[in-house]
């Protein structure tokens, strides 16, 4: 589609009017996962700040259509490369000359394939800055296109400064994802900006209520009150290496204890095996993706938050477990540097002696567990809220509008 060039005077108006915030990405409710919780909650942070934003996503189906503020282009599935991945339809004339009409001040984009090459040529056309947040960590997920990480490491680097050379600024969830783009020889302004969360939602069980629905979720998974609940929150996927959480816990030798995956995806079959093989299938629980309105409910059944992922930007399951008031036992990553304060919120280990020293440690001293759950749920509340995230990416947009149009007054979002 040849999208027509405007000039900024064309779609500037008056000052007084609220910054318009165009977000584009691949991945969108209903889906669950890191990106769209994300996305979700700088929309709705950005909305509350004053500002006037739209989504523009991929479809479920071939049908391009919009609603609410979200516009959904036609795709077709992608997942013989990657589960439930959608690849962008050459079409949505109708969606884009919308998108143009409204005209947004700033592009921001989310993923780094469909939608992205829609954001640079609405970006370009409207003469508008382009920001991209790096969620992902590509060079973990080499298994699924090349047998050797080296080679798969420099093509991830070709790939993001390909993806990123046309940005006004980049967006990373993490010192630890700053660091690899630096590494991959990518010269963009990076801004570390750690994603919010909802701590209305996200926060220990305190009602009577909510108590009774957490004795309940355990009755229906078959634990008993006396054993402890060790919960994983993530896509059942190879790099989430829950392989070795599996191991780790048959290791541990605690009868005591049930690990509750929750989640799905591609790999949960080869887990369920893997728990029978270790002799300690009665002690996992799969009880399949769940509503992400509903989430918060299954973090509250838990004594702590386990994890081996080595493919986090930020890791949003485990602040969310953090706000939960669950202590972290996760394998050593730098992503986590911040969230999990040794002996305050949790532990990272690096062998499995460790991660087994530190269980025992956590589960057989109950002052010290809710010392941690407190501890937990109080750095969350400290570090990580949404309204810190909204006003922090706005702050991005106005340093890009200034840099990119020094004449023009960005349009002023009201504060929260």
């Amino acid at each position: 589609m040849e999208l027509t060039r405007m000039r900024p005077a064309e779609r500037t108006g008056t000052e007084q009017r609220p910054l318009r915030v165009l977000l584009t990405t691949d991945w969108w409710e209903p889906v669950v996962n890191g990106v769209v919780a994300s996305v979700a909650t700088l929309r709705r942070e950005l909305l509350a700040l004053g500002c006037d934003v739209r989504v523009l996503t991929l479809s479920p189906g071939m049908r391009t259509r919009s609603e609410e503020g979200v516009y959904r282009i036609g795709s077709v599935s992608a997942g013989l490369f990657y589960d439930r991945a959608r690849i962008g339809m050459p079409a949505g004339r109708r969606v884009l000359r919308e998108i143009l009409r409204w005209g947004p001040d700033v592009v921001h984009s989310h993923c780094e394939f469909s939608t992205h090459m829609w954001a640079r040529r609405i970006a370009k056309s409207l003469g508008v800055p382009l920001v991209h947040t790096y969620h992902t960590i590509y060079e973990d997920y080499t298994h699924y296109y090349s047998p050797s990480r080296t080679v798969g490491r420099k093509v991830v680097a070709t790939f993001s400064r390909g993806v990123l050379a046309g940005t006004d600024a980049v967006i990373a969830p993490t010192a630890k994802v700053a660091r690899l783009l630096d590494g991959y020889g990518v010269h963009r302004p990076v801004h570390v900006v750690p994603t919010g969360l909802d701590l209305q939602r996200f926060r220990p069980a305190r009602t009577a209520a909510e108590q009774t629905d957490v004795t309940a979720l355990r009755e229906r998974l078959g634990i008993t009150a006396g054993q402890k609940v060790l919960i994983s929150v993530s896509r059942l996927a190879k790099e989430k290496n829950l392989d070795e959480v599996l191991d780790l816990v048959a290791e541990t030798g605690r009868e005591d204890t049930v690990l509750v995956l929750v989640g799905e995806g591609p790999y949960r079959a080869e887990l369920e095996a893997r728990a029978a093989a270790l002799g300690i299938a009665d002690r996992v629980r799969f009880p399949g993706v769940v509503d992400p309105a509903e989430v918060q409910r299954w973090y509250r059944i838990g004594d702590a938050f386990v994890s081996a992922s080595r493919s986090e930007t930020q890791g949003l399951t485990f602040i969310e477990a953090l706000a939960s008031g669950l202590p972290l036992l996760c394998r050593r990553d730098p992503s986590l540097d911040s969230v999990v304060i040794a002996g305050r919120t949790g532990w990272q280990y690096e062998t499995a002696a460790e991660f087994s020293t530190r269980l025992d440690e956590l589960l057989d001293d109950e002052p010290l567990r809710g010392q941690m759950s407190l501890a937990a749920a109080e750095h969350a509340r400290a570090t990580c809220g949404a309204p810190e995230f909204g006003r922090a990416v706005l702050g991005v947009y106005q340093q890009v509008l200034r840099r990119r149009s020094p004449q023009i007054i960005a349009p002023r979002a009201v504060a929260a």
